[in-house]
């Protein structure tokens, strides 16, 4: 089937924020999606799955009005208002998308909410980490979780300071996680994401060229953790792409400062096109 035109884009204000995007013709499919520290709502990425015909929801979680300025104790409950309002537009078919620290959300809102039929996490983590940036009572030390169920904060893996990147220096933090995750070894069962928990399927996103955090060694634990309880994930990786993939149809984002999330251009749109083949057709997307 060739691409749908999506109809329109609405700007959403309130209790869930963000941006969300309509097809010329709804399959029942909607989607979630969640970008990370960049605080971006990503209006591309929901476009790109409403010319498939799913109705996409570019969720702001934080940084917005009344919300958080910073990833620190964010509710989960959050997604689940993104959940609800996708199922109030007609929704049957929901899949949760997110990158980095909104791969982190979106596998820990799969964990706590039945209705999610596909979580897609791209860059993903095992385990919970602290908050980047200050809460929404303006505290950010001492080092607290970045996200909170049920009024209560989720145990969360800290960041061992002795590696942590100096400034003026190449803002690489692969180093810093894989440190904490040794010194801290002893936190890491209660910090991890308990993915068996989930009904649903799972597929996960990595390039080993990810200099931010780990996400292929994290993608592997996932898969490994639901080999443990008889599931199985999909993983889709690609040895020199970075934190960022690209699907086809984006926009390649902004070039950081010595490319410090890793990869290369080329590997990033090579690791996205494989991706987003996989997930079309898990989707059953029209294009």
């Amino acid at each position: 089937m060739g691409t749908q035109v999506v109809i329109e884009i609405v700007t959403l204000t309130g209790e869930v924020q963000g941006a969300l995007a309509y097809p010329a013709q709804a399959s029942g499919l909607g989607v979630l999606v969640l970008t990370g520290s960049s605080g971006r709502v990503d209006v591309d990425r929901a476009r790109r799955f409403a010319e498939c015909g799913a109705v996409a929801l570019a969720q702001r979680w934080w940084g917005g009005e009344r919300q958080a300025p910073g990833i620190n104790l964010i509710p989960l409950e959050v997604f689940i208002k993104g959940i609800d309002r996708l199922q109030a537009e007609g929704c049957t078919r929901i899949a949760i998308l997110g990158t980095s620290r909104g791969a982190e959300a979106a596998l820990l809102t799969a964990v706590r909410d039945p209705r999610v039929d596909i979580a897609i996490a791209i860059s993903p983590t095992h385990v919970v980490w602290p908050d980047f940036g200050p809460g929404l009572d303006g505290v950010r030390w001492p080092p607290r979780s970045a996200f909170t169920w049920q009024g209560r904060a989720l145990p969360f893996i800290v960041y061992d300071p002795r590696v942590w990147p100096a400034a003026g220096e190449r803002q690489i933090y692969r180093p810093t996680c894989e440190k904490s995750l040794r010194t801290f070894a002893e936190d890491v069962p209660a910090a991890s994401i308990p993915v068996e928990a989930a009904r649903a399927e799972i597929i996960l996103v990595a390039g080993a060229g990810d200099l931010l955090w780990p996400s292929e060694t994290a993608a592997r634990a996932i898969a490994a953790r639901l080999e443990q309880h008889g599931r199985r994930a999909t993983i889709i990786e690609h040895p020199h792409a970075g934190h960022s993939p690209v699907f086809p149809g984006e926009l390649q984002p902004p070039e950081p400062a010595a490319r410090a999330w890793g990869g290369t251009p080329q590997a990033d749109r090579e690791l996205g096109g494989a991706a987003w083949a996989e997930i079309a057709r898990r989707l059953d997307l029209a294009a």
